[in-house]
């Protein structure tokens, strides 16, 4: 079973259409066990970085993501869910993420902002959650992205500057794009996570 976590940000419903496209049974919930518990967990996010943090915390995420982790429990994160993984945010102000990484979500220095519609991916070598969709197009929404390579494998796309588009860390995964808005590719890719449970 996967876990859609709902703690007040994301598309909800479309997230559990595309994952249950896997076969697997989703569910979505703000349950700490159930969410703990489950074979894979999928923190999505839209808006602004605080926010999704302050909806987080007041559902015990922050928590929930590092003992799952902890435990080598799959866990992925989906556009602002993933970059609250990071340790900080500097999207109006500066506000402390969950810190599975240790970098900081900045604005991208480009002309037009945000940085919307599809995008290619430069997938890192041997990248498990890429098999089948290298160098693929992807969809994005968003102003602000880490752009420090982090945890095991880094994959690459470009608005006027590189930034991190997926990173792939153990049992920690996360996408700066919308794979459930990414049409055959962004299911092949959650597919592909989903093999992994």
């Amino acid at each position: 079973m996967i876990a859609i976590l709902d703690y007040g940000s994301g598309n909800l419903r479309s997230a559990q259409r595309a994952f249950e496209t896997s076969g697997k049974e989703v569910v979505i919930t703000s349950d700490y066990d159930l969410a703990l518990n489950a074979e894979g967990l999928v923190v999505p996010g839209v808006g602004a970085f605080a926010a999704c943090m302050q909806g987080l915390i007041k559902v015990r995420g922050d928590q929930l993501v590092r003992e799952r982790v902890a435990a080598k429990r799959p866990t992925l994160g989906i556009c602002v869910g993933m970059q609250i993984l990071f340790s900080r945010g500097i999207e109006h102000g500066d506000h402390a993420g969950v810190g599975m990484w240790d970098a900081t979500v900045e604005k991208i220095d480009a002309p037009i902002l945000p940085h919307m519609g599809w995008n290619t991916v430069r997938a890192a070598a041997g990248s498990a959650l890429f098999a089948g969709v290298e160098d693929q197009s992807f969809y994005f929404v968003h102003s602000y992205a880490a752009k420090k390579a982090v945890g095991a494998m880094s994959s690459l796309s470009n608005h006027s500057e590189d930034f991190i588009a997926a990173v792939e860390d153990g049992a920690l995964t996360a996408t700066q794009f919308h794979p459930e808005k990414s049409s055959d590719a962004g299911l092949h890719l959650i597919k592909n996570w989903t093999q992994t449970l």
